[in-house]
């Protein structure tokens, strides 16, 4: 038993017998370890004499440790010592073969610069072969410039016919070289001989002096490029009367530019490297520069561009200004004769409009062309374009702003502006409407001014785009939706306050009824014009492919405008303008069948609802007689007569509305009109109460809904707000059981709008 188990049955033990048990075991563990004890203690003395034979061993073996190092230093030292030395002197020997092999490269190289030497000389001499001493210069230039200023070479290299030292010979040979390669480009170039300008134009970067080379071809192509642009400006004097003359000039000049960059940019790359190309093409800009502003000031002189603006700034915009202010001061808008008008010839604006279109979209297709031709070949292909520093800020650049970009806009807003001013000095209103008489025409019943405004502001949008320019985009399309806002929606909105309102007592001869067909023709005017201008802008903006009167489609944005995010730009603006021009009129077009709706349609309602129930009492029909006048009022019987009159009331007030105006603004009046019509019919209702028996009130339910139901024709949604009304009625003609399932929430399943307190006062409408 373990010796813990024993110490706890003593521990536990509760009576004499089990505590002498414990004792006895105690004592036999005693025993037991007495008994190890002992026999570890025996074997003691066995350990004693193995340890000292160990330590007898361990004396002997550190002898024969100290001789084993002593001999293997003897042994193995010679041999290390033997083995350093070997090492260094195959460093000495690898160091000597890289001195023999560094001077024999050097012998090489100098034999080699002397074969160049001799070659170019040679070359030079009698034989006169350019391409073989420029092909010597080139093999002399890969020979590293150490050897070639050395002094081994100053002293084997030179002979009696080139005594000076190498370098010395070669810088003379290539200065000679260039400039025999100078004269004989010059020459060629008088003499338009291309192939000899083209193999001396090779030769240049072969001598080393590529710098020399390209400035000599730049001037050369430059040169060409003004002998162009003047023959061109030479035919002014007969040809500038074309609208597009100057526009075709400097085409002519974008062109020719475009047509060398394509056809020498090969020559250029194969033998100057890619790089270079840029540095011609920048060159041919500067020229650019110089041509294109010539062609610009004399268009802008022979044009008289500046009187022009100055005139545009001084127009007086006489009309405009009456049509928006006369009536706010009591008088008529005094029609404008030609002794108002400052002498601006639309026509003439609008070729000059059209030339700088072309001009614009040249030079924007020009642009793209040498943004692309200077694009980094090791740059990955993402689809952006950018324009180059040296383009965006070249004179041209800042030529074309100053003449081009700033008149644009100026002219393109007020071609707009003098339009919609035109367009309601000869404005014609649809003839032939009524509303008590049949209508002739088709709809939309508008203005004309509405038809000539979109259409020019379409046409002046397509020559915006078709410039291709993001300034003149972001500049002119903001201004043009300024006007249509300030002017365009400005005179609609005044005569329809001032000359047409229904409520106005403003002067002139216009009856009622003219009044209100002439506002509802404003009001038509205003909607047609949001639609008419947001299909054009999404159209533009390339979200709506719609045919022009024009026979085109409008071309991609992304076409017109391919540098960076200038497409997205000029969308966002058109965006813009759509959103403005709709705010603006939309809050008109409420405010307009706000208007109808107060002084037109309640005006009307009330005699058709007075007419409608007069003399219809729902308290009269009791008992069997009731029965059977009701059934009489069936399907095979007459209309009730509450129902007939207000159907043919409703259709004499609103049929004549629906048939001129639009579908979206008749709509916005029905709903209106439906909801008026629920409050009046609600408090007719109301004041039924307890006047009402039960089969009256099966009639007066059926006379209620054949209402709403005329109301709500061709417009289901209308019938929403007839909501109270019905569930009025349907609660006046619960039966008990019906009532207590609806009295019970849990039993009914029907969404009431009405209050328990309405349901309640519905209920004592019909006297049991």
């Amino acid at each position: 038993m373990p010796r813990g188990q024993t110490l706890s049955g003593i521990q536990s033990a509760t009576t004499i017998s089990h505590v002498q048990e414990g004792l006895f075991a105690l004592h036999a563990q005693e025993d037991e370890i007495l008994f190890k004890l002992n026999a570890i203690s025996d074997c003691h003395k066995d350990v004693d004499r193995e340890l000292n034979v160990l330590d007898a061993l361990r004396t002997t073996l550190n002898a024969q440790l100290i001789d084993s190092h002593k001999l293997q230093h003897a042994m193995l030292a010679g041999t290390a010592h033997k083995a350093d030395r070997v090492s260094k002197r195959v460093q000495e020997l690898e160091t000597e073969r890289e001195k023999v092999e560094d001077t024999l490269r050097m012998v090489e190289q100098v034999m080699e610069l002397k074969a160049c030497v001799a070659g170019v000389i040679g070359s030079m001499g009698a034989p006169q072969d350019w391409e073989a001493a420029a092909q010597y210069l080139v093999r002399a230039s890969k020979i590293p410039e150490d050897v070639v200023l050395g002094d081994f070479a100053a002293a084997v290299v030179p002979t009696i016919e080139a005594p000076d030292p190498p370098w010395n010979t070669l810088e003379i040979a290539r200065e000679s070289l260039c400039a025999l390669f100078l004269r004989q480009f010059v020459s060629a170039a008088e003499d338009e001989n291309v192939d000899q300008l083209t193999r001396f134009f090779k030769l240049f970067p072969l001598i080393g002096r590529a710098e020399v080379g390209l400035d000599v071809y730049a001037r050369y192509i430059c040169r060409g490029v003004a002998n162009a642009a003047r023959e061109t400006l030479k035919q002014a004097g007969t040809s500038s009367r074309d609208v597009f003359f100057y526009a075709n000039c400097l085409t002519k000049l974008f062109e020719h530019i475009a047509q060398i960059v394509n056809s020498h940019s090969g020559l250029v790359r194969q033998h100057y490297g890619a790089s270079q190309v840029v540095k011609v093409i920048e060159k041919l800009q500067a020229e650019a520069d110089i041509q294109g502003g010539i062609i610009l000031d004399a268009w802008a002189d022979d044009r008289s561009v500046d009187r022009m603006i100055s005139d545009i700034r001084s127009y007086p915009f006489v009309f405009l200004v009456q049509s928006i202010l006369a009536w706010r001061q009591g008088q008529g808008v005094k029609v404008e004769t030609e002794a108002d008008q400052t002498s601006i010839d639309m026509r003439m604006m609008d070729e000059l409009v059209s030339e700088m279109t072309a001009m614009l979209q040249q030079w924007s297709l020009y642009s793209r062309f040498i943004a692309r031709q200077s694009q980094d070949a090791d740059l990955p292909d993402d689809g952006s374009l950018a324009i180059p520093e040296f383009l965006a800020s070249c004179n041209l650049s800042r030529k074309v702003s100053e003449k081009l970009n700033a008149p644009y806009g100026i002219m393109a807003t007020f071609f707009v502006r003098r339009s919609v001013e035109q367009a309601f000095q000869t404005d014609l209103a649809p003839t032939g409407l009524s509303l008590t008489k049949p209508i002739s025409g088709q709809p939309p019943f508008i203005i004309q001014a509405i038809d000539d405004v979109m259409y020019v502001v379409d046409l002046v949008l397509q020559k915006v785009i078709t410039a291709s320019n993001h300034a003149v985009a972001a500049s002119a399309i903001p201004d043009i939706g300024r006007v249509l806002e300030s002017d365009l929606i400005g005179i609609i909105h005044r005569r329809m306050r001032d000359e047409y309102h229904p409520g106005s007592n403003s002067q002139g001869n216009l009856t009622l009824e003219d009044k209100v067909v002439k506002f509802i023709v404003m009001i038509n005017s205003l909607d047609i014009s949001v639609e008419y201008l947001g299909r054009l802008l999404r159209a533009r903006a390339g979200l709506e492919s719609v045919e022009q009167d024009r026979g085109r489609e409008s071309p991609s944005l992304k076409d017109s405008f391919p540098f960076n995010r200038e497409a997205e730009n000029v969308a966002l603006a058109l965006d813009r303008m759509n959103k403005a021009f709709s705010s603006k009129v939309i809050p008109l077009l409420d405010e307009g069948i706000q208007v109808l709706l107060d002084e037109v349609v309640r005006l009307g309602l009330r005699p058709v609802l007075a007419t409608t129930f007069r003399d219809i009492h729902y308290d009269e029909l009791s008992g069997d007689e009731g029965i059977d006048q009701f059934e009489d009022d069936g399907t095979n019987g007459p209309l009730p007569r509450a129902l007939e009159r207000f159907e043919e009331g409703w259709n004499r007030l609103m049929k004549p509305l629906s048939r001129i105006m639009t579908p979206r603004t008749y709509q916005a009046l029905l709903a209106l009109t439906a909801k008026l019509v629920a409050r009046i019919l609600e408090k007719r209702l109301w004041s039924l109460s307890g006047r009402v028996s039960a089969f009256g009130a099966v009639k007066m339910e059926r006379d209620f809904t054949g209402m709403m139901d005329v109301v709500s024709k061709g417009n289901y949604s209308a019938r929403e707000v007839f909501t109270r009304v019905q569930q009025i009625c349907m609660a006046a003609n619960m039966d008990d059981d019906e009532w207590a399932e609806v009295m019970d929430e849990e039993a009914c399943d029907i969404d009431w709008v009405l209050t328990r307190d309405e349901m309640r006062k519905a209920r004592q409408i019909v006297v049991v």
